[in-house]
């Protein structure tokens, strides 16, 4: 099904201000994800704009927005830091009578660096880092996975990932995501790669996503 320019700009609303993880929404919406992530990378290089069907053919500026108009946009813009491109470009036809749409609101905004930070961040398979790992248990990764059982709720899955083997150490499925989940999980993960009367300078270093549970005074004082 092909979705036009402002329906896709509305599923990337609804994804944005979903409280369900984007796997779960896109499920939902009977969107592909692979298909999703082209419209919102799109999107971030150019914005409204950026999600149209490309067209081939020249280039055309007939209708090349004037310079004391973009001022008028920035100094706007800068008055209400709070308020995304959609929003400055009614505030502006509201105020100067005169129309101004939200593709060319985000592009002006973006050529002065003034566009707000994505709700997403788009990171390709390519991407790595800077320092990648050079051997076993100098790096894992700890995360939840979701799993919704229908009829009943929410099961959630805490993991121990060793970064250089990709190799999981431990895991563990929980009613609820509570630091306590995430302290025995990485508890079974120290025994099962023997680790758990290592020095302090032998130990792994620890990934997350930064989430409420690896955040706590609890998970913390485990961790010390």
């Amino acid at each position: 099904m092909r979705h036009s320019q402002a329906e896709r700009m509305e599923i990337i609303r609804i994804v944005e201000e979903s409280e369900l993880p984007i796997r779960n929404t896109l499920h939902e919406l009977g969107i592909p994800r692979s298909t999703f992530y082209d419209w919102y990378r799109r999107y971030q290089e150019a914005g409204f704009d950026g999600l149209a069907d490309k067209k081939p053919g020249p280039r055309q500026f007939w209708n090349r927005i004037p310079k004391s108009v973009k001022d008028q946009v920035v100094e706007l813009a800068l008055e209400h830091s709070e308020k995304s491109s959609r929003q400055i470009a009614w505030q502006f036809t509201d105020n100067e009578e005169c129309f101004i749409s939200e593709s060319s609101v985000y592009r002006i905004l973006k050529g002065f660096d003034l566009v707000r930070s994505p709700a997403f961040m788009m990171v390709s398979a390519s991407d790595k880092f800077e320092h990648p790992t050079t051997e076993v248990n100098e790096l894992w990764q700890t995360d939840f996975t979701y799993f919704k059982i229908v009829g009943w709720g929410w099961y959630y899955l805490s993991t121990v990932l060793d970064d250089y083997s990709r190799y999981i150490l431990a895991w563990k499925l929980s009613p609820t995501m509570a630091a306590t989940y995430v302290e025995e999980t990485l508890s079974m993960a120290l025994e099962n790669a023997g680790l758990e009367e290592a020095n302090v300078c032998h130990q792994p270093s620890l990934l997350s996503d930064k989430g409420q549970a690896y955040l706590s005074k609890d998970f913390a004082e485990f961790l010390k």
